[in-house]
């Protein structure tokens, strides 16, 4: 199977278009030739006519496309004619999306008002109480025949009333009959959204896009090339167009972070005709993320076919399933790399002269090798490599700086070049190929070695990295260790999974967020979910170590991983009652102030 034209040059993938509203009149277009689309989502309550206004507006002004609004309730969709009405009579053109879970007849109603419906197959029509259970052939059949029955109706009006449709599925959203044939699978996620788009194309339907969203960027890559694959497979008229987004990324440089690997890669493939940078921020900060990775994705590819002979028909790797590459095991002087050690941050000389003096000797942030003192062999991937040019499999190999390829491309290369080889050499990974000072900013810095590193992480390529591309010493240090936790690589610190706000959230993300990190963020390796609502709660928070879910206005439920285990705690207690439950599974230590300490 193949998910993209090209490994080695860009070239997007062709689509149809989706129409969202008239294109004549403020409405967009996804896919076929127009640039990619940028969109958000409110964080208000829907009943709020004047706040979702004035969220919509503010969104609108910088740059959003389209704009989102949680439709929990057949009531919140009704009053989305008053939000719609508002808009327009201010002369507010940008189509207006509903986000729907749970309930058929809230989307039946907003369908009258908006311009694009979004339904999770995971609870759209289906049942998803964690329940475990075999089914049969026929009893399978018989739920699609059910959903079938539930969905219809919502397809027959998106197509009389010209609305468009996103068939969004979530990690950890699913449905029980799709967990227990596929497990919480991206094989299930996209045989569970193939389902419902059946059902459209059953009804003469084709205005809608795809998305397969993850709060963890591997699993979301690998959903994406799995869907790209498998609509390849189904023929040429289902290009549909995909919608990009790592859910429930957080906030701040992680929150970044995770987006850049997951979104970045993919564009960078040729994959997504709409973006939404999902972040537990004031949602205008998302377009500027978006608008800054936009920008970043053509100065990280290039359209120039590769030389002949140097690709293979398949690369060494397997682009649907994570794997980490083998490798032999290189001396870097106080640490290893490569094999089953941990990948290696790598600093330069001058970095390392400037935070070596402020590191705390606990620290877990700090370097591993000094780039100067390493016995690393730098080469031309461009052109057929010797095996001569490489002494043995324990040598330390790298991509030699100046050369006019993209990092991801050269890397890639550098890959089948040596299994062309037969070696098994550690790898050190850079986020640009220039040893020249940066002038770009510290977010552009940021997204550019997040792309650069992240995506080849996630292919499992990678020993050890070095990020120059940040000016500062202590931020291109801290952002390397940080590209490493976002991409699953290895865990120096408390992993946060937190989703971005909306109407249907029951407290302030913003504020719990702080609070918690607060008081847990020294908890290295433990994986904290902090979700508004039930609807992105036990099942999104997929592998967190522990939740804190909003369960009624002011009312907070604890998890242990995907169980609830404490109900309906009041605000003001929760963050200490969260701490003593990690206190009681064995998973809290204090914090070092000396370590606490930043770089």
């Amino acid at each position: 199977m193949k998910y993209c034209a090209s490994l080695w040059s860009f070239s997007r993938r062709p689509t149809r278009e989706v129409v969202v509203g008239d294109p004549r009149n403020g409405g967009v277009v996804i896919g076929g030739d127009h640039p990619v689309v940028k969109q958000s989502m409110l964080t208000c309550d829907t009943m709020d006519t004047e706040a979702c206004v004035t969220q919509t507006l503010e969104l609108v002004d910088v740059g959003c496309q389209i704009v989102r609004i949680t439709a929990p309730t057949v009531k919140d969709a009704a009053n989305l004619e008053n939000v719609v009405a508002a808009l327009r009579a201010r002369g507010c053109l940008v189509p207006i999306v509903a986000d729907i879970h749970f309930k058929p007849e809230a989307a039946m109603e907003a369908v009258k008002w908006v311009e694009k419906i979004r339904i999770n197959p995971g609870n759209y029509a289906d049942s998803k109480k964690f329940a475990t259970r075999e089914y049969s052939d026929d009893a399978y059949a018989s739920e699609l025949a059910r959903i079938e029955e539930r969905f219809t109706p919502l397809v027959l009006e998106c197509l009389r009333l010209g609305r468009a449709l996103r068939i969004g599925t979530n990690h950890g959203s699913l449905s029980d009959r799709i967990m227990n044939r596929y497990g919480d699978t991206p094989l299930g996620m996209v045989e569970s959204a193939l389902e419902f788009a059946r059902i459209c194309r059953k009804n003469g339907f084709h205005n809608f896009v795809f998305s397969m969203k993850s709060s963890n960027p591997k699993v979301m890559i690998e959903c994406y090339r799995l869907l790209s694959a498998r609509l390849e497979q189904e023929g040429p008229d289902w290009n549909y167009p995909l919608h990009l987004g790592v859910t429930e990324a957080g906030e701040g440089e992680d929150g970044r972070i995770k987006s850049a690997i997951g979104i970045g890669s993919l564009l960078c493939d040729g994959i997504g005709d709409t973006i939404r940078v999902s972040l537990t921020e004031d949602s205008p900060r998302e377009i500027a993320v978006c608008n800054e990775l936009l920008a970043q994705v053509p100065t990280l590819v290039s359209s120039a076919p590769v030389a002949p002979g140097l690709t293979t028909s398949a690369p060494p790797w397997d682009p649907f399933v994570f794997k980490r590459r083998e490798s032999d095991v290189a001396d870097l002087g106080d640490v290893r790399c490569g094999g089953n050690e941990t990948v290696r941050v790598v600093v330069t000389r001058a970095v390392f002269d400037a935070v070596a003096p402020r590191i705390a000797a606990k620290a877990d942030v700090r370097p591993e090798a000094v780039l100067e003192d390493l016995n690393l062999v730098e080469l031309d991937p461009t052109s057929p490599i010797s095996i001569e040019k490489i002494p043995c499999d324990t040598q330390l190999v790298t991509v030699r700086d100046g050369l006019s390829i993209p990092v991801i491309t050269a890397f890639r290369l550098l890959v089948v070049q040596l299994a062309r080889l037969g070696r098994r050499n550690p790898i050190l990974l850079k986020d640009t190929l220039t040893d020249a000072a940066s002038t770009e900013s510290p977010q552009s810095a940021l997204l550019r070695a997040s792309v650069n590193i992240g995506s080849l992480l996630a292919e499992g390529i990678g020993d050890a990295i070095l990020v120059r591309g940040e000016s500062g010493s202590g931020q291109s240090l801290r952002l390397a260790f940080n590209i490493l936790q976002a991409a699953g690589c290895r865990s120096f610190k408390t992993d946060y999974v937190a989703c971005p706000s909306c109407g249907r959230t029951l407290f302030n993300l913003q504020t719990v967020t702080a609070r918690i990190k607060a008081r847990t963020g020294h908890l290295k390796g433990v994986k904290i979910a902090i979700m508004g609502c039930i609807v992105n709660g036990p099942g999104e928070m997929a592998d967190a170590d522990f939740g804190y879910v909003g369960g009624a206005p002011n009312k907070i439920n604890l998890y242990v991983g995907k169980k609830p285990v404490k109900f309906n705690i009041p605000e003001e207690e929760a963050v200490d009652r969260l701490v003593d439950l990690i206190r009681e599974h064995g998973k809290w230590v204090e914090a070092e102030p000396a370590a606490a300490a930043p770089v």
